[in-house]
């Protein structure tokens, strides 16, 4: 198989193809750019995602056959929480990611009872609707230093030439407070300077995207977008298992008012 890319994309609020924002302009071109990605790589055996929203201890791999779902959103219609996605899970792959962190000197543990949280389920039922490739999940590390990210993707390259597709879901704005506020000048202003800040970062070649990425709270706009830094730290992941490959903005819209952007690295298997 051709090498796979490796994904940041952002999983907007909450079940939002439930939702009616799932019918305005923005969340329509997310629901195509996923359902393309998803064709692009259809040759891949598993999906490997990173969520923005599991942190661990120790980087934890989700172990079991038949992963349930995690609910973990308030405030949402009943049905909402009735949704149904039935992927199945990758124990062999979660021993072989296990192996890979262990041989780069990174320890790790794994959870064979975790469900899928809706940072995976949420874009995985519109790409995926009805998977038949495996997937499972990968945890960030507490502390959330954006250094252990890179070398926790970095760790991961090899399973790019395996028919792995690495994806990071997270969002290049996460100021929920902001983002509520009504301040809509404020967070469209502070979205768009960050958003280009990742872009041309991620365009950059790999010493400098990485020292970049490591200093990203200098950034414009930083902590005003990123008041917590978990939705960013899964671009961290797919950019160090990118190896030398360059990063390409694929997608970018302005969702629920802030820009957001979609970033693949490396070129899509051809059908």
């Amino acid at each position: 198989m051709t090498r796979l890319p490796t994904v940041f994309l952002p999983h907007s609020g909450g079940p939002w193809p439930l939702m009616p924002m799932a019918r305005d302009a923005a969340h329509q071109a997310l629901t195509g750019w996923l359902q393309a990605l998803a064709a692009r790589t259809e040759g891949a055996r598993a999906v490997l995602w990173v969520s923005a929203h599991w942190e661990e201890a120790l980087p934890t791999v989700q172990s079991g056959a038949a992963p349930p779902l995690l609910y973990d959103y308030s405030g949402f219609p009943a049905e909402t929480y009735q949704i149904r996605w039935r992927a199945q899970g990758a124990p062999a792959l979660a021993a072989r990611i296990r192996a890979l962190l262990s041989a780069a000197g990174v320890p790790s543990a794994e959870n064979s009872a975790r469900g899928f949280d809706h940072g995976a389920f949420v874009p995985g039922m519109v790409a995926w609707p009805t998977p038949t490739t495996p997937m499972l999940q990968l945890s960030l590390i507490r502390g959330l230093d954006p250094e252990a990210h890179l070398q926790l993707g970095r760790a991961l390259q090899p399973l790019r030439d395996e028919g792995v597709l690495i994806v990071g879901s997270g969002m290049s704005y996460h100021n929920l407070r902001a983002l509520f506020s009504g301040r809509t000048d404020e967070v469209a202003r502070h979205s768009a300077a960050f958003d280009a800040w990742m872009q041309r970062s991620c365009a950059s070649p790999r010493l400098e995207r990485e020292a970049q990425l490591t200093a990203w709270r200098r950034a414009p706009a930083a902590a005003e977008c990123h008041p917590r830094e978990e939705h960013l730290l899964p671009l961290h992941v797919v950019a160090g298992a990118a190896g030398d490959d360059p990063g390409r903005t694929t997608f970018s819209a302005r969702l629920m008012g802030a820009q957001v952007s979609a970033i693949e690295f490396g070129a899509a298997p051809r059908s």
